[in-house]
């Protein structure tokens, strides 16, 4: 795929240097205003579009007159409601009762009522209101692992179906339509308000919709803003920014392609309901939403696509009826090119009904584009870590290891004369924490060099093994943290097993002296770090430290010492340290970047993002330059500046992306401060400084 990296034109600043109260920098507006009033009917088509779409049937026009007549065939008014009182669905449907009845049941109230508006049929209409009102009095509640995701996936078409009844002269009864409405907030509601960021992201992007759907039909803006913040800042998986990565990739796309598009499907529906209600979800991020249907439409046509871990081949020839929509919107309206979505419309068109039939806006509401631009990729994103080469070839007489033979003689005869050890493709499975002497540099032969620690014990990968050491090269290889090298078919579960507080303690790279500045010269390039339950790296006391083109990420759980204190970098008692174009995301529980207590930081280019705490704090450090880097997604701050005895000073913020953080993009705690300047901050949560005015 063919992506320009640009530097956005549109920033945002504010200058300040007052270290006497706590430092918010202001954000631009908010361009996604809560919605107080809704248009009606206002889900995946208005009263325009609905229009619109009836008369290019009565036109014969394609599309849709082909998709008309294969729901007109799949469409049947002996379909047979079946409600049950209490509806349960297990892990991947097993022990189904009622939940497959629920489904059908949905699906055919939203078709019958599409034919009803589409024919004038009155019979269509009679059938879709018979279908609602069998379930509104019969259903208790829901139970089994999916009752979240089902009612995700359901009631979504039922709120369609029931806004299309609702707003034509359908005769559905008044007490039939407050029923339904009773049966949404008090039966279906309830069991998605909180949403379950734990899951894959296919789910909160089930419930976000659902939960948008009934706030539209129920004139709730309370419900429908709860879902849009959730779509915004979700915690874990929740997010938009969760679930697509800035280069495209999704968060289940080493899972597999059905859920992949599953995902992509319910995030894009949800960007549909909002922009009938007037707000723009699809451009959000620079586009996030059209780079990650144009990257898994590149990887399904059978083209290869760069991926952090292994893309999954399952599904990949199983085109899902999801693109029509999100490639007209951004070819029609935004005027973005989307020629690998173009391919998989194609795909899909032939047999598609639903899709095809409610892709189109009303040409009466937009100004149709004529002229599509690539998409573009923000500067700072890149492919990090041990990469499918080396960054940097080996001398002729360096000492190699083969996967099985011990590195650590290697490292103790390479000691004796500054030399060079390399680790060969394979896997290196290590029972001891290797002890790095000075003078060396260890390298692998790209991604598939991984140094991986006995399964089921506590130990880090790597430690120094003298308080002084110096002078130490460590590149172009991998440092499993998991429990075992091959992730399963669910790589999320994976991690679940990892954030909890009785998995085994199991760091990365722990360098640690004795004083501050005691080592020298440690320099890491291209290595990648994940799945640590303790800190991916820690430095701690040394000077003199570059860190470069690395990614340290899905490291810090909940084991000793505890949340929030584990983290993907750590580094702390440091001087001259120099960090730039890493990737540090996806911490359970932790940081991207925790720095205490050092001086003379530069932190430059990176991706700092979907971690469970912050994506960058410091405490205690002075003179830090932190510049063009993308801080979004993560769960707390994006940029924070914390204050325990002196705080930090000398502090410059600049060029920097913050945005759809949990909290503020970037915050400064009293007796802290920063020169910002040129940041772009948008979208991000409450700001501390209100929540602690009790505002």
């Amino acid at each position: 795929m063919r992506l320009q990296r640009c530097w956005l034109l549109v920033v945002y600043a504010v200058l300040t240097y007052s270290s006497s109260y706590a430092q918010v920098i202001s954000a631009s507006p908010n361009s996604i205003q809560p919605v107080l009033n809704f248009v009606h009917p206002g889900m995946y088509q208005n009263k325009h579009d609905l229009e619109h779409m009836k008369a290019q049937i009565e036109a014969g026009e394609e599309p849709w007159r082909s998709a008309f007549e294969r729901l007109k065939a799949e469409t049947s008014l002996e379909f047979t409601p079946e409600p049950f009182v209490h509806v349960v669905r297990g892990s991947y449907g097993k022990g189904s009762v009622g939940g497959n009845e629920f489904r059908a049941s949905a699906s055919a109230s939203y078709r019958h009522a599409l034919m009803w508006y589409i024919t004038d049929e009155k019979a269509y209409a009679e059938k879709a209101i018979e279908i609602i009102n069998a379930w509104s009095p019969v259903i208790w509640d829901f139970e089994g692992n999916d009752a979240k995701v089902l009612i995700g996936w359901a009631i979504h078409e039922f709120c369609n179906a029931a806004e299309i009844l609702r707003y034509t002269d359908s005769g559905w009864e008044k007490q039939d339509i407050e029923a339904f409405q009773q049966v949404l907030l008090s039966v279906y509601y309830p069991v998605i308000e909180h949403f379950f960021p734990e899951a894959n992201g296919n789910w909160d992007a089930a419930i976000i919709n659902t939960m948008m759907c009934i706030g539209v039909f129920c004139d709730n803006p309370k419900i429908y803003n709860r879902a849009v913040d959730q779509y915004l800042r979700g915690i874990r998986n929740g997010g938009f920014t969760k679930y697509f990565y800035p280069h495209g990739q999704c968060q289940e796309s080493t899972r597999d392609q059905g859920h992949t598009q599953l995902g992509m499907d319910y995030f894009a529906k949800a960007c549909k309901v909002a922009w009938t209600q007037g707000q723009d979800l699809y451009s959000l991020a620079d586009n996030r939403l059209a780079l990650a249907f144009e990257y898994t439409a590149q990887y399904m046509l059978g083209q290869t696509v760069e991926a952090y871990g292994v893309i999954s081949p399952k599904e990949r020839d199983e085109f899902r009826d999801i693109y029509e929509t999100v490639y007209h919107h951004f070819t029609d309206i935004e005027g973005v090119a989307m020629p690998y979505t173009a391919q998989a419309v194609a795909h899909t068109r032939d047999q598609s009904t639903m899709e095809a039939l409610t892709s189109f806006r009303a040409p009466s509401d937009y100004t149709k584009q004529t002229k599509e631009e690539p998409l573009q990729l923000y500067p700072m994103v890149g492919m990090r870590g041990a990469r499918e080469g080396v960054s940097a070839q080996p001398p002729s007489g360096a000492i190699h290891v083969a996967p099985g033979d011990s590195i650590q003689a290697a490292l103790n005869q390479a000691a004796t004369s500054g030399g060079w050890v390399v680790l060969e493709r394979g896997l290196h499975t290590i029972f001891n924490a290797l002890r790095i002497p000075s003078g060396v540099t260890l390298s692998g032969e790209g991604r598939e060099s991984i140094i991986f620690m006995e399964p089921g014990t506590d130990m880090f990968a790597m430690v120094n093994d003298s308080d002084d050491m110096h002078d130490v090269v460590l590149r172009d290889f991998v440092v499993e943290g998991a429990a075992t090298p091959q992730t399963s078919s669910d790589p999320n579960q994976d991690r679940r097993n990892r954030s909890v507080q009785v998995a085994p303690v199991r760091g990365g790279i722990n360098f640690a002296s004795q004083q501050a500045g005691q080592m020298k010269n440690i320099h890491l390039e291209n290595l990648t770090v994940w799945g640590c339950t303790h800190n991916g790296v820690a430095i701690r006391g040394a000077e003199g430290v570059t860190i470069s083109s690395c990614d340290f990420s899905d490291n810090g759980g909940s084991v000793v010492p505890g949340v929030r204190l584990l983290h993907n970098l750590f580094v702390t008692r440091t001087i001259n340290c120099k960090i730039t174009d890493n990737r540090l995301a996806d911490s359970p529980w932790g940081c991207g970047l925790e720095l205490t207590h050092s001086r003379d930081v530069e932190i430059k280019g990176n991706e700092i993002a979907r971690n469970g705490f912050h994506g960058f704090r410091a405490a205690e450090s002075q003179s830090i330059q932190v510049r063009n880097n993308l801080l979004e997604g993560n769960d707390a701050h994006g940029i924070t500046f914390t204050t325990y005895w002196e705080g930090c000073s000398n502090i410059s913020v600049r060029d920097n992306i913050m945005h759809f953080n949990g909290r503020d993009g970037f915050y400064a705690e009293e007796g802290s401060s920063a020169e910002t300047s040129d940041n772009e901050v948008t979208h991000n949560g409450e700001s501390v400084s209100q929540e602690e005015k009790g505002e």
